[in-house]
């Protein structure tokens, strides 16, 4: 169980690859043991995790029983390091424990904590949603999130829907009075009850005896619970490692030296390192640890450049090898070629203490990431460590901006450039942060409404937005897809699948998204064509949910079939024939296409056309049937249509304006 959340803490599950093109794990084995990079990331799986981990804090079970009634909102009060965030996770996860194995049951939305949302929430019964105010400091933000949290409170409860919001600790004062009723208060569980449940996940065998030690005591009563799952990873890395011994006191012995010590000596050696060449190369082999020492080297020299350290002027042949220098400096040099800190965690230290340290120095770290991290010699996972590295300690050091910085970098390439993968972690990353994520998404929905976009650059945003941002704040995401998807061009395309992706066979969504084109292409008719394409393609069949959400579909054929007929409305009026033939329940299909026409003669007339074209010269008898009812309902319009003109003396049109 983690402070805020449990993706960075143990077995981290690489992002899901729901398209085609190559899949990227962008987390390496280290992830687990980062400090200061805490994810958003909620989904089924995720969920399953923590629970497996998670140990119920003091006052749990009385959250538990008062969100269960629908209609339920509950907030919690509790101090940093707690496990609050977990608490409200598991809350609402066990709430939805039972439901179906048709995937409603992984439903579950994280509302923005503090920018303001570009949807409304409009939940629907049975719908979860958390809401982390936890890292507001304002008392004026407090308040303004206190108003939007009054409108969710209203709607979830109308809807019979739950929510539980984790409320900020030290604004306690600054409550409204009417959250009182709502709020449960929780303490912390017992420190060695986590590190427990952490171990035994992690697949370590271990007796009770062997957690008794002072040292881990002080530990567990004191430390944060997400620094205890970080000690519990620490653990595993030790035996995974193979160079700190044989058996568990051993590995829980280091990682605690780890957990407490490795500060005062990272601080103690970087003093007594007093030229910038050793600086530089303790800081190169921090962020390449566990890469080929060619590569290190080449590194080590970029980041000297950068930092405009002058040459030496003697040959290489006349100074210190590099062999020799790394010997110096406890940097050991393994079988495989890969450079390492004998120390665990070390290099984690060695970071924290550069980026803290020498703020100076930050922009030329951002630059020299920007080219050390597509060096030749490393791996797809390699190059994404380095960036999860940055990334984590620019975040910690408050400079989101040298991340996004590096985005549009990794990015500003030709037409049809594939996408970085380094892009899309660093992305990642930002979208994932507490503090930052909204920076992040922010940013994303400026790229997303601007003119133009590199096609690398679409494809990092589709990437991050189904990977990412779905998982946190689909509805988000799929504002963000929309404004990709009705793009021109090959990576547009991709950005359609993925959106099309995303809804899926959920209702509100789907609703979402149709109202969503439909009042985009009321607003702004002059440039309502991409719009209508996107609309006609999600009102086929094949796209929407089940069962039909008739309504909303009626409502997209309506402003489709509200323009001049064009040859996009084929495949739409022929995937519904397609239905109805393979499934009676769809034949309400039939008159609902006919009916969202509103009599438009040009209109029947190309439904017609469809219709005949579609059941072909033979007149298959399936076929043939649904052809006729719907050629009935054709003739029913058209019929009516002639009875309210005739008095006006209106004329029979003819299929020419079908044409």
């Amino acid at each position: 169980m983690t402070e805020r959340d449990h993706v960075t803490v143990n077995d981290p599950r690489g992002p899901v690859n729901s398209g085609e093109g190559h899949q990227y794990v962008y987390y390496g084995a280290d992830w687990m043991i980062r400090k200061g990079v805490e994810s958003l990331r909620i989904g089924m799986q995720d969920r399953v995790r923590l629970a497996d981990r998670f140990a119920p804090p003091v006052g749990y079970r009385a959250a538990a029983d008062r969100l269960e009634k629908p209609g339920s909102v509950v907030l919690l009060e509790a101090p940093p390091g707690s496990g609050r965030r977990a608490a409200a996770i598991m809350l609402l996860h066990e709430l939805g424990e039972d439901e179906g194995a048709d995937g409603v049951g992984d439903r579950f939305d994280e509302l923005p904590g503090t920018e303001k949302e570009e949807s409304p929430l409009a939940p629907a019964e049975g719908d979860r949603f958390l809401l982390d105010l936890s890292r507001i400091t304002d008392a004026e933000e407090y308040g303004e999130a206190q108003r939007r949290l009054a409108v969710h409170r209203s709607q979830v409860q109308e809807a019979g829907a739950h929510m539980v919001v984790v409320l900020p600790w030290d604004l306690a004062h600054a409550h409204a009075p009417d959250l009182e009723p709502h709020t449960v208060k929780l303490g912390r569980p017992r420190g060695v009850a986590v590190v427990t449940r952490h171990l035994r996940m992690n697949g370590l065998a271990f007796r009770s005896a062997d957690l008794g030690g002072d040292g881990l005591r002080r530990l567990c009563d004191r430390s944060p619970l997400r620094e205890l799952a970080r000690l519990a990873g620490l653990v595993r890395a030790a035996r995974d490692s193979g160079r700190f011994g044989t058996d568990f006191a051993g590995w829980l012995d280091q990682a605690i030296h780890a957990v407490t010590d490795r500060a005062g000596e990272v601080s103690q050696q970087v003093r007594t390192v007093l030229t910038a060449p050793e600086r530089a190369l303790l800081l190169t082999t921090a962020v390449f640890e566990e890469m080929p020492a060619d590569t290190v080297y080449a590194a080590w020299n970029g980041l000297m450049r950068t930092v405009r350290h002058e040459e030496e002027t003697t040959t290489e042949l006349a100074r210190t090898d590099f062999g020799a220098r790394l010997a110096e400096l406890g940097i050991e040099r393994g079988p495989d070629g890969r450079l390492r800190f004998a120390r665990l965690a070390y290099a984690d230290a060695m970071r924290t203490y550069f980026w803290a340290n020498f703020p100076g120095i930050r922009d030329d770290l951002r630059n020299w990431i920007g080219h050390a991290a597509g060096l030749r010699g490393l791996t797809t996972d390699d190059r994404v460590k380095v960036v999860v590295r940055f990334g984590e300690h620019s975040l910690a050091v408050g400079r989101p901006d040298h991340l996004i910085d590096l985005v549009v970098r990794w990015t500003d390439g030709a037409t049809g450039a594939p996408r970085d993968p380094r892009a899309v972690a660093a992305l990642e990353l930002g979208l994932g942060h507490e503090g930052f994520g909204g920076r992040f998404r922010s940013w994303m929905y400026h790229c997303v409404t601007s003119r133009t976009l590199p096609d690398s650059l679409i494809r990092v945003l589709t990437a991050a937005c189904l990977q990412s941002l779905a998982a946190t704040h689909p509805d988000q995401a799929m504002v963000r897809l929309r404004h990709l998807a009705v793009r021109e061009g090959e990576a547009a395309r991709e950005a359609r699948k993925a959106l099309l992706g995303l809804v899926g066979r959920d209702h509100r969504r789907y609703r979402l998204l149709v109202e969503s084109l439909r009042n985009r292409a009321r607003r702004e008719p002059h440039r309502s064509e991409p719009q209508l394409r996107l609309l006609t393609e999600v009102s086929r069949s094949d796209r929407a949910p089940d069962p039909p959400p008739w309504p909303v579909l009626f409502r997209g054929w309506e402003t489709v079939f509200s323009q001049p007929p064009t040859p996009l409305w084929n495949p739409l009026v022929r995937s519904w024939l397609d239905a109805a033939a393979n499934d009676p329940s769809r034949e309400a299909a039939l008159g609902g296409m006919v009916a969202a026409t509103h009599g438009r003669t040009a209109a029947l007339h190309r439904l017609y056309a469809i219709a005949c074209d579609w059941s072909g010269p033979g007149r298959q008898p399936s076929r043939a049937a649904v052809a006729a009812r719907f050629w009935e309902h054709i003739d029913h319009a058209q019929y009516a249509r002639a009875e309210g003109t005739e008095h006006a003396g209106a004329g029979p049109r003819t299929t020419e304006e079908a044409r």
